[in-house]
């Protein structure tokens, strides 16, 4: 059986979420707390076992490219000034085996994932979305890779999500389970009205996919938002092979959208072993303003007010 060692991270969309800010900086690149997103992504794929990465960019995400690079002068630096435990960070950002290609034009995620079929060739590997970070004893890349080991089939990441967001996700319809959390999967059906959903199973950003999706994905017709859809494609390799859900028990959290990305950055920040006691303190005091706050202008009025 061929081992699973490869992993392919999509970073060419433009952030229009996120705007102003991404104007002229990735969104890969937004820290929570003081380590990028992308950062937390190839970290999963290492800890996973994954050993060659391949990050798929556009325009503007040359600082993607540069933050895995050597900085020599801010190393020189910090060796100066015996700063010793900041280069041990600085140096972890570069002993990765990572590969970079371009998307030259915004044709989806299936079209993005397409770009990687050289560098895949013929052996399976897994696709991370940077929009969504996992959080399990366990990383979520290696239970899909588990799961291969035991299959030698593809393997998509679901989560349960409230049945009236099932339009904003791609949605599985389950045929059992193989075994706990393991589904067959009768079809895929991308971004379905609530009404349609078949299931509240939702993929959430990780798949682990055999080399044959590259064929499906050269010949799939522009699906919703007339882009290339993976979803669209995995639904058809399911067809012709075996394609099961892997449902995910751990803590997803969305760093897709502006509410996701503070609620993310708050509880990573709480664990932060430099800022984790400040933060408590300072949401504990917020907490307690907001509280009183809020009594207040709950309180009646009075007569004469009246």
């Amino acid at each position: 059986m061929t081992k699973v060692k490869k992993a392919v991270i999509p970073a060419a969309g433009l952030g229009t979420r996120f705007l102003p800010a991404t104007k002229a900086m990735a969104k890969e690149m937004l820290p929570i707390v003081d380590k990028p997103t992308i950062q937390f992504i190839v970290e999963e794929a290492l800890n996973s076992g994954i050993e060659d990465i391949l990050i798929v960019t556009g325009k503007a995400k040359r600082p993607i490219e540069d933050h895995f690079d050597a900085n020599l002068e801010l190393e020189t630096n910090l060796i100066a000034k015996g700063k010793n435990e900041l280069l041990k960070v600085v140096e972890e950002t570069t002993d990765v085996n990572l590969h970079f290609i371009r998307q030259s034009h915004p044709k989806g995620l299936g079209h993005a994932v397409l770009q990687a079929k050289a560098f895949v060739g013929d052996e399976p590997f897994i696709v991370m979305l940077g929009d969504d970070l996992m959080k399990d004893t366990i990383p979520l890349s290696k239970q899909l890779i588990q799961d291969y080991e035991k299959t030698h089939a593809s393997t998509i990441a679901v989560m349960e999500v409230p049945h009236e967001e099932t339009s904003k996700y791609g949605i599985i319809h389950p045929e059992g389970q193989v075994e706990e959390g393991l589904y067959n999967v009768k079809n895929f059906v991308e971004k379905p009205s609530p009404d349609q959903a078949p299931s509240d199973l939702a993929i959430i950003g990780r798949y682990l996919l055999t080399p044959e999706i590259f064929e499906l994905l050269e010949n799939q017709a522009p699906g919703a938002g007339d882009e290339i859809q993976l979803t669209d494609a995995i639904d058809a390799l399911n067809r012709t092979q075996r394609v099961f859900a892997r449902e995910f028990k751990g803590k997803r959290y969305d760093v897709g959208d502006k509410f996701g990305f503070l609620k993310t950055s708050i509880e990573y920040g709480l664990e932060h072993r430099e800022v984790k006691e400040a933060l408590e303190d300072y949401l504990i005091e917020l907490g307690q303003e907001l509280l009183d706050k809020k009594t207040v202008d709950e309180v009646p009025e009075t007569k004469e007010e009246q």
